[in-house]
């Protein structure tokens, strides 16, 4: 029987680890296109192009009440790149998605209601890998 526990999931932002996430999806991370293109020739010849953009973006829900957003908040005004991992470590499956380069693209919106809402950072990663 395979489980899954999010408490094994974490993320970090230049070094320090981040908490107060929201629920539901918390963390995505993916590639920003895909690996390789196809052409077929008129002959019916199959040519694959490979893809080398090293984008990806990285997407994390917090809760308001987090006390990682005003730090990610002052990351969103720094111009300098800082690395971004996000790990998966159960002590049975591993992954791990992230790179050393990467800047938040724009401070989250505000949602204000009768309840705490979410803050949402979107991170463009410049030199994103998986394992």
């Amino acid at each position: 029987m395979a489980t899954y526990d999010a408490k094994y999931a974490t993320v970090t932002v230049d070094g320090r680890y981040i908490t107060g996430f929201d629920d539901g999806t918390f963390i995505k991370a993916e590639k920003d296109e895909e690996s390789f293109q196809t052409k077929v020739s008129a002959m019916g010849e199959v040519i694959v192009s490979e893809t080398n953009n090293p984008l990806g973006t990285i997407t994390i829900t917090l809760s308001q009440t987090s006390p990682s957003y005003s730090y990610l908040m002052q990351k969103a005004k720094t111009k300098k790149p800082f690395p971004i991992w996000v790990n998966y470590n159960d002590g049975v499956q591993k992954e791990k998605a992230g790179g050393t380069q990467a800047r938040i693209k724009k401070s989250p919106g505000k949602e204000f209601s009768d309840e705490a809402s979410s803050r949402e950072f979107e991170f463009q990663v410049f030199d994103y890998t998986e394992e």
